[in-house]
């Protein structure tokens, strides 16, 4: 029995020591490359545009793709708001509100439900969301042709 602890505990250093090695190797090579920084700061960039790009509206055809993109736009304008995050909040609800089947229903919910000024500049925000949608919309179907 102690051989086998003893055994277990040699394979756990020296997967341990492996470990350890690997994490040195990496972080001497990170630390040698001139260009990491530069790296890391265009893989962050791309991240944070990739974000913006998820909240493209989709193909309005496609009913089932349309009442998704809603749900998730209404979903990440609460949290957005609810983490204090305004500018966020209200990009997705006017997004929401662009491609919902009975905006006037849904706006008359958000009255109630936002703050007046957040509300105030839901309103204002709205009519730049319709034309993105529009423009976007002819570019798909210029695309097709």
């Amino acid at each position: 029995m102690t051989m086998i602890s003893k055994a277990a505990v040699g394979i756990a250093v020296g997967i341990a020591s492996i470990f350890v090695g690997y994490c040195f190797y990496f972080d001497q090579k990170r630390r040698s490359d001139p260009d990491f920084k530069k790296k890391l700061r265009e893989r962050r960039r791309a991240k944070k545009q990739a974000q913006k790009s998820s909240s493209k509206i989709p193909d309005l055809k496609d009913h089932e793709t349309v009442q998704r993109f809603f749900l998730q736009e209404v979903q990440l304008g609460e949290e957005s708001l609810m983490y204090g995050n305004v500018e966020s909040g209200i990009e997705h609800l006017a997004n929401a509100v662009a491609v919902c089947g009975q905006p006037d229903h849904l706006l008359q919910v958000l009255q109630k439900t936002l703050p007046p000024q957040v509300f105030n500049l839901l309103l204002q925000r709205i009519p730049s969301v319709g034309h993105k949608l529009v423009s976007q919309t002819t570019m798909t179907e210029e695309d097709v042709e």
